[in-house]
Protein backbone atom coordinates (compact mmCIF):
# COMPACT_ATOMS: atom_id res chain seq x y z
CA UNK A 1 0.00 0.00 0.00
CA UNK A 2 1.48 3.34 -1.12
CA UNK A 3 -0.27 6.43 0.22
CA UNK A 4 0.75 9.84 -1.14
CA UNK A 5 0.27 12.59 1.47
CA UNK A 6 0.28 16.21 0.31
CA UNK A 7 -0.64 19.61 1.67
CA UNK A 8 -0.85 23.22 0.56
CA UNK A 9 -1.30 22.74 -3.19
CA UNK A 10 -2.40 26.38 -3.54
CA UNK A 11 -3.76 26.30 -7.05
CA UNK A 12 -0.43 25.26 -8.56
CA UNK A 13 -1.15 22.93 -11.48
CA UNK A 14 2.52 22.44 -12.43
CA UNK A 15 3.24 21.27 -8.90
CA UNK A 16 0.31 18.85 -8.95
CA UNK A 17 1.49 17.45 -12.28
CA UNK A 18 4.96 16.84 -10.78
CA UNK A 19 3.67 14.70 -7.90
CA UNK A 20 4.32 10.94 -8.01
CA UNK A 21 1.67 8.95 -9.81
CA UNK A 22 2.50 5.51 -8.43
CA UNK A 23 0.25 5.62 -5.39
CA UNK A 24 -2.72 3.58 -4.23
CA UNK A 25 -4.34 6.34 -2.18
CA UNK A 26 -4.03 10.12 -1.96
CA UNK A 27 -4.55 12.06 1.27
CA UNK A 28 -4.68 15.87 1.17
CA UNK A 29 -4.12 18.08 4.22
CA UNK A 30 -5.83 21.20 2.94
CA UNK A 31 -5.22 24.50 1.15
CA UNK A 32 -6.16 23.54 -2.36
CA UNK A 33 -6.62 27.19 -3.37
CA UNK A 34 -5.15 30.72 -3.30
CA UNK A 35 -1.69 31.99 -4.30
CA UNK A 36 -1.73 29.92 -7.50
CA UNK A 37 -3.32 30.49 -10.94
CA UNK A 38 -5.21 27.18 -11.35
CA UNK A 39 -7.53 26.63 -8.38
CA UNK A 40 -10.31 25.00 -10.40
CA UNK A 41 -7.96 22.44 -11.95
CA UNK A 42 -6.38 21.61 -8.60
CA UNK A 43 -9.78 21.12 -6.97
CA UNK A 44 -10.80 18.86 -9.86
CA UNK A 45 -7.64 16.78 -9.42
CA UNK A 46 -8.22 16.38 -5.68
CA UNK A 47 -11.86 15.48 -6.12
CA UNK A 48 -10.97 12.83 -8.69
CA UNK A 49 -7.94 11.29 -7.00
CA UNK A 50 -8.09 11.85 -3.23
CA UNK A 51 -9.77 9.48 -0.81
CA UNK A 52 -9.34 11.77 2.23
CA UNK A 53 -9.19 15.59 2.28
CA UNK A 54 -9.34 18.07 5.15
CA UNK A 55 -10.07 21.79 4.99
CA UNK A 56 -7.28 24.37 5.14
CA UNK A 57 -7.51 28.01 6.14
CA UNK A 58 -7.52 29.16 2.50
CA UNK A 59 -10.20 26.63 1.55
CA UNK A 60 -12.22 27.96 4.48
CA UNK A 61 -11.64 31.56 3.44
CA UNK A 62 -12.75 31.03 -0.16
CA UNK A 63 -15.66 28.78 0.77
CA UNK A 64 -17.08 31.00 3.49
CA UNK A 65 -15.85 34.48 2.38
CA UNK A 66 -13.75 34.78 5.51
CA UNK A 67 -10.26 35.98 6.41
CA UNK A 68 -7.55 33.30 6.06
CA UNK A 69 -5.65 35.11 8.86
CA UNK A 70 -2.35 35.31 7.06
CA UNK A 71 0.69 37.15 8.39
CA UNK A 72 1.38 40.68 7.16
CA UNK A 73 3.93 39.33 4.67
CA UNK A 74 1.27 37.27 2.89
CA UNK A 75 -1.86 39.32 3.47
CA UNK A 76 -1.87 41.21 0.18
CA UNK A 77 -1.00 38.05 -1.76
CA UNK A 78 -3.89 36.22 -0.11
CA UNK A 79 -6.37 39.05 -0.65
CA UNK A 80 -5.63 39.51 -4.35
CA UNK A 81 -5.47 35.81 -5.20
CA UNK A 82 -8.62 35.16 -3.15
CA UNK A 83 -10.50 37.62 -5.34
CA UNK A 84 -9.18 35.87 -8.42
CA UNK A 85 -9.99 32.41 -7.02
CA UNK A 86 -13.57 33.37 -6.22
CA UNK A 87 -13.97 34.87 -9.70
CA UNK A 88 -13.06 31.60 -11.45
CA UNK A 89 -14.79 29.14 -9.11
CA UNK A 90 -18.49 28.56 -9.37
CA UNK A 91 -20.72 27.92 -6.39
CA UNK A 92 -20.38 24.15 -6.63
CA UNK A 93 -16.57 24.05 -6.10
CA UNK A 94 -16.92 26.53 -3.25
CA UNK A 95 -19.60 24.32 -1.72
CA UNK A 96 -17.12 21.46 -1.96
CA UNK A 97 -14.52 23.52 -0.05
CA UNK A 98 -17.10 24.28 2.64
CA UNK A 99 -17.96 20.59 2.93
CA UNK A 100 -14.41 19.51 3.74
CA UNK A 101 -13.99 18.33 7.35
CA UNK A 102 -11.60 20.04 9.76
CA UNK A 103 -10.14 16.70 10.85
CA UNK A 104 -10.19 13.09 9.69
CA UNK A 105 -9.33 9.90 11.55
CA UNK A 106 -8.33 6.82 9.64
CA UNK A 107 -6.13 3.75 9.82
CA UNK A 108 -3.47 2.15 7.67
CA UNK A 109 -1.23 -0.86 8.24
CA UNK A 110 -2.62 -1.28 11.73
CA UNK A 111 -1.83 2.31 12.82
CA UNK A 112 -4.39 4.99 13.75
CA UNK A 113 -3.96 8.38 12.09
CA UNK A 114 -5.30 11.88 12.78
CA UNK A 115 -5.30 14.35 9.88
CA UNK A 116 -5.72 18.13 10.06
CA UNK A 117 -4.37 21.19 8.29
CA UNK A 118 -2.67 23.12 11.09
CA UNK A 119 -2.70 21.47 14.54
CA UNK A 120 -5.16 19.31 16.48
CA UNK A 121 -5.97 22.15 18.92
CA UNK A 122 -6.64 24.61 16.06
CA UNK A 123 -7.13 22.74 12.78
CA UNK A 124 -7.27 25.82 10.56
CA UNK A 125 -5.02 28.58 11.79
CA UNK A 126 -2.31 27.71 14.32
CA UNK A 127 1.19 28.12 12.90
CA UNK A 128 3.24 25.52 14.73
CA UNK A 129 6.84 24.69 13.97
CA UNK A 130 8.49 21.29 14.35
CA UNK A 131 10.28 22.24 17.56
CA UNK A 132 7.19 23.57 19.37
CA UNK A 133 6.52 22.16 22.84
CA UNK A 134 2.79 22.31 22.08
CA UNK A 135 2.81 19.05 20.12
CA UNK A 136 3.04 17.17 23.38
CA UNK A 137 0.16 19.16 24.90
CA UNK A 138 -2.45 18.29 22.26
CA UNK A 139 -5.45 16.39 23.54
CA UNK A 140 -5.78 13.52 21.07
CA UNK A 141 -7.06 9.99 21.39
CA UNK A 142 -4.41 7.94 23.19
CA UNK A 143 -4.66 5.34 20.43
CA UNK A 144 -3.48 7.79 17.74
CA UNK A 145 -0.12 6.68 16.32
CA UNK A 146 0.41 9.35 13.66
CA UNK A 147 -0.59 13.01 13.29
CA UNK A 148 -0.54 14.38 9.74
CA UNK A 149 -0.41 18.20 9.51
CA UNK A 150 0.47 20.95 7.03
CA UNK A 151 0.07 24.77 7.01
CA UNK A 152 3.68 25.80 7.69
CA UNK A 153 4.93 24.65 4.26
CA UNK A 154 8.00 23.21 6.06
CA UNK A 155 8.45 19.41 5.91
CA UNK A 156 9.38 17.46 9.03
CA UNK A 157 8.93 14.22 10.94
CA UNK A 158 8.96 14.51 14.73
CA UNK A 159 8.92 11.64 17.18
CA UNK A 160 6.81 12.15 20.31
CA UNK A 161 6.18 9.70 23.13
CA UNK A 162 3.79 7.17 21.64
CA UNK A 163 3.26 8.84 18.27
CA UNK A 164 4.86 10.79 15.43
CA UNK A 165 3.92 14.06 13.78
CA UNK A 166 4.48 14.36 10.03
CA UNK A 167 4.30 17.51 7.91
CA UNK A 168 4.85 16.75 4.21
CA UNK A 169 5.63 20.40 3.43
CA UNK A 170 3.95 22.29 0.62
CA UNK A 171 3.33 20.84 -2.81
CA UNK A 172 2.36 24.16 -4.37
CA UNK A 173 4.29 26.90 -2.56
CA UNK A 174 7.48 25.53 -0.97
CA UNK A 175 9.09 27.57 1.81
CA UNK A 176 11.92 25.27 2.93
CA UNK A 177 14.57 26.97 0.80
CA UNK A 178 14.28 25.11 -2.50
CA UNK A 179 11.92 25.43 -5.45
CA UNK A 180 10.52 21.92 -5.44
CA UNK A 181 7.33 20.00 -4.74
CA UNK A 182 7.29 18.39 -1.30
CA UNK A 183 5.23 15.38 -0.21
CA UNK A 184 5.25 12.37 2.10
CA UNK A 185 4.84 8.72 1.13
CA UNK A 186 3.42 6.03 3.39
CA UNK A 187 4.48 2.53 2.41
CA UNK A 188 4.23 -0.65 4.48
CA UNK A 189 3.78 1.30 7.69
CA UNK A 190 6.78 3.63 7.16
CA UNK A 191 6.58 7.32 6.23
CA UNK A 192 9.26 9.08 4.22
CA UNK A 193 9.53 12.66 2.95
CA UNK A 194 10.04 13.23 -0.75
CA UNK A 195 10.55 16.00 -3.28
CA UNK A 196 10.37 16.58 -7.02
CA UNK A 197 11.22 19.45 -9.38
CA UNK A 198 8.41 21.35 -11.06
CA UNK A 199 8.12 23.98 -13.75
CA UNK A 200 7.77 27.00 -11.46
CA UNK A 201 8.56 29.41 -14.29
CA UNK A 202 5.44 28.21 -16.10
CA UNK A 203 3.43 28.81 -12.92
CA UNK A 204 4.93 32.30 -12.73
CA UNK A 205 4.01 32.88 -16.36
CA UNK A 206 0.39 32.00 -15.58
CA UNK A 207 0.44 34.40 -12.61
CA UNK A 208 1.78 37.14 -14.86
CA UNK A 209 -1.42 36.95 -16.92
CA UNK A 210 -3.68 37.52 -13.89
CA UNK A 211 -4.99 40.87 -12.73
CA UNK A 212 -2.56 41.25 -9.85
CA UNK A 213 -0.68 44.26 -8.59
CA UNK A 214 2.97 44.32 -9.57
CA UNK A 215 4.13 43.96 -5.98
CA UNK A 216 1.92 40.93 -5.32
CA UNK A 217 3.04 39.31 -8.56
CA UNK A 218 6.71 39.88 -7.71
CA UNK A 219 6.22 38.51 -4.19
CA UNK A 220 4.47 35.37 -5.44
CA UNK A 221 7.14 34.82 -8.09
CA UNK A 222 9.93 35.27 -5.54
CA UNK A 223 8.47 32.66 -3.20
CA UNK A 224 8.15 30.16 -6.05
CA UNK A 225 11.67 30.78 -7.37
CA UNK A 226 13.46 30.72 -4.03
CA UNK A 227 11.31 28.37 -1.96
CA UNK A 228 11.46 31.00 0.76
CA UNK A 229 8.90 33.21 2.48
CA UNK A 230 11.43 35.66 3.87
CA UNK A 231 12.25 38.99 2.25
CA UNK A 232 15.90 39.97 2.61
CA UNK A 233 15.31 42.26 5.59
CA UNK A 234 13.08 39.98 7.65
CA UNK A 235 13.68 36.93 9.84
CA UNK A 236 10.42 36.55 11.83
CA UNK A 237 8.28 33.39 11.47
CA UNK A 238 5.82 33.65 8.58
CA UNK A 239 2.32 32.15 8.70
CA UNK A 240 0.61 31.29 5.45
Amino acid sequence: MRILIVSDLHGNLEAVEALPRDFDRLWVLGDLVNYGPNPAEVIAFVREKASLVVRGNHDHAVGFDEDPRCSARFRAMAEETSRYTRSVLGEEPRKYLRSLPLTESTAADGRLILMCHAAPSDPLFEYRRQESDLWGDDVVDEDIDVELVGHTHIPFIRQLPGRIVVNPGSAGQPKHGRAEVRYAMWQDGAITLGSAPFDFENTIGRLRRLDLSEQVFEDLAAVLRTGSAQPLNRTAPIAS
